[in-house]
């Protein structure tokens, strides 16, 4: 199976990124999904702009390579085209967070059948390291010479407020387990958001290893315990812990439900 979702294109990415780590999770993912009795061909995936989107390129199903930012969108377009589609996103911390953020918020109210995946390395690398919306004060590259002055978001609290109905949060490194979380967002019934934390080999250094913060978790529908979770790490800094796993999941009508009422 790893072999048929496979393609004969040249990875390009930088050697060693955990970009790498994450295809292999995927690929993980995608294996089981097909063996469950989904066909190779009814998986559909979208990508951005950014590094992130290069994955495209390396994972043998049908797909979009979109816009900067509009991810979210075109899922919903083939999604809503044909339902019957198992359709998967991917997109950059500066991708979503930035010009996609309303898609985002919109994204938790439609509940749409179909699954976000958020590289989040906390800064634009492919464009040469501008910061993004969970870029930490402080941070200088070129276009923040005198660092960077805003207080970074916490997507994880925004996808609560949203009203997201499926929440998680994963170390890139960890091939496994993120194999194993990807797939349940898969299965969910609506809309699922995996927030996935990777280091960048070329900038934004400071923020990297974080990996002894990091714990796992599995929360259902405790909205408490999942706000709480989601306050443990403030993306300003390496200090606190870092709960990975599933933050919150609970089962609400999709929006192919609602449209058919």
């Amino acid at each position: 199976m790893k072999t048929k979702l496979s393609t004969k294109n040249t990875i390009t990415w930088c050697p060693g990124c955990s970009n790498f780590m994450l295809l292999e999770s995927v690929k993980k993912a995608f294996g089981k999904i097909i063996s469950g009795g989904t066909k190779q061909e009814n998986i559909a995936i979208v990508t951005g702009i950014g590094c992130h989107a290069k994955i495209f390129d390396y994972i043998n199903v049908c797909g979009f390579y979109g816009l900067h930012g509009r991810v979210i969108p075109t899922c919903l377009g083939i999604k809503l085209g044909n339902p019957n589609m198992t359709v998967v996103g991917f997109a950059g911390d500066g991708d979503t967070y930035a010009e996609g953020m309303a898609h985002f918020i919109h994204a938790g109210r439609y509940n749409a059948n179909m699954t976000l995946v958020v590289h989040d390395n906390q800064s634009f690398s492919l464009t040469t390291g501008q910061p993004t919306p969970t870029t930490q004060q402080g941070y200088i590259s070129k276009a923040s010479p005198l660092g960077e002055p805003n207080y970074p978001l916490n997507p994880i609290k925004l996808a609560l407020a949203s009203g997201v109905s499926f929440i998680a949060r994963c170390n890139a490194q960890d091939i496994a387990h993120t194999a194993q979380i990807l797939e349940a967002a898969i299965r969910h019934k609506g809309f699922s958001f995996v927030e996935i934390i990777q280091d960048c080999l070329i900038f934004n250094k400071n923020m990297n290893a974080k990996d002894k913060l990091m714990y796992k978790i599995n929360n259902k529908n405790d909205m408490k315990i999942a706000e709480k979770l989601a306050g443990e790490w403030d993306y300003n800094s390496k200090k606190g812990k870092i709960p990975i796993g599933v933050l919150y999941h609970v089962e609400k009508p999709c929006l192919d439900e609602k449209l058919k009422k």
